[in-house]
């Protein structure tokens, strides 16, 4: 094998699209995934990938010291990209603890076994963080995007534990010498998202005629990417990109949460074969949530100078395309919705 990368998370939202990309595009590495299968690990989401050569799969926790070593000798990991995380804002709200552990102690556990396995021998490898946008706060209206240099300002649980967690990788790059790099994203959106998620949470709902809580007016704004375009970003700036810099990612697509969920509704309706806006009378305003950002939004110049990446998909298209993939697979969002997936999975490798 030419390379050997240790994907975190990879059989999560964002993690099975970058794995299915990196097997398939090559076929001389070998990619292993290890993840946890918290709820919102699905190796289901994987399915067309489990067979192939250079695909393999350990079920582990990140926090789990001696099982990342172990996962660092068996495959003589070269390279780490490292996906996995608690992601969900109201989750964190409610259990700030369980993300400080996976977030911020998953990630030093990782930083440390990759120190500890290439012991200096630092040429050839790679430690690529996976960070959220959320951890330089919020913007005004007017504000411009946050860049590279923007200053950290971290407003909830969640994104304070990813700013630790990129604390972290930015210090063992100064203090140790490893090359490490980190890419701080906007909100992904495509096939596979768990459906505790505002766009599949909503798909469904307006599917079976169920109400869409929308927070406050729907005035907040976020800065929507495609998760292949994410996935495409990924494996470039793991390739090509600088040790010791951050890459933002972003869509360049802003959009206020109710016009999205008004678009989801026109574009569920029509596929269905319904009047476009029929489902409008289930949107629900609800009382905002604790420190609701009003703002998000990435300049991705940095990545479309350097490395010549662009979004290759508007979010109307993105939109289109993402809606017909949750109506084509309602088997796997029902498996979800009623757990029947956990369960199988757990039989398949063991309980949590």
């Amino acid at each position: 094998m030419k390379r050997s990368i240790l994907v975190t998370g990879g059989a999560g939202f964002i993690g099975s699209h970058l794995v299915r990309r990196l097997v398939a595009r090559y076929p001389d590495y070998r990619i292993v995934n290890f993840d946890k299968l918290t709820y919102a690990g699905n190796p289901a989401n994987l399915r067309d990938t489990e067979g192939a050569p250079n695909y393999a799969f350990e079920r582990g926790d990140v926090c789990d010291v001696e099982a990342v070593r172990a996962v660092f000798r068996r495959y003589d990991i070269d390279g780490v990209i490292h996906l996995a995380a608690e992601s969900h804002v109201d989750r964190s709200i409610r259990d700030p603890f369980t993300f400080a552990r996976t977030n911020v102690l998953g990630t030093l556990t990782l930083l440390q076994a990759a120190k500890e396995h290439w012991n200096g021998a630092w040429e050839g490898k790679r430690f690529h963080h996976v960070s959220t946008d959320e951890v330089y706060g919020a913007l005004g209206a007017g504000d411009a995007p946050f860049s590279e240099t923007t200053p950290y300002d971290p407003h909830s649980p969640y994104s304070a534990s990813k700013a630790s967690s990129d604390h972290f990788v930015q210090a063992f790059h100064d203090t140790y010498g490893m090359p490490t790099i980190i890419t701080n994203c906007s909100n992904n959106y495509g096939p596979y998202q768990f459906p505790e998620k505002l766009i599949p949470l909503f798909i469904n709902n307006i599917r079976i005629s169920r109400r869409l809580p929308v927070y406050g007016r729907g005035e907040n704004v976020r800065d929507w990417l495609y998760v292949e375009d994410h996935a495409r970003a990924l494996d470039l700036v793991f390739h090509e990109g600088r040790a010791g810099e951050t890459y933002n990612i972003g869509g360049d697509d802003e959009r206020r949460n109710i016009d999205l969920v008004r678009l989801l509704v026109r574009t569920v309706d029509r596929q269905l074969g319904r009047s476009e806006g029929a489902s409008e009378h289930l949107i629900d305003f609800v009382a905002d949530r604790a420190g609701h950002d009003l703002r998000y939004a990435i300049d991705a110049t940095k990545i479309r100078e350097e490395l010549g990446w662009r979004p290759s998909l508007r979010f109307e298209e993105g939109i289109e395309r993402t809606v017909r993939w949750y109506l084509a697979n309602q088997a796997w969002m029902d498996a979800i919705v009623d757990g029947t997936y956990e369960r199988y999975y757990d039989s398949m490798y063991g309980g949590k």
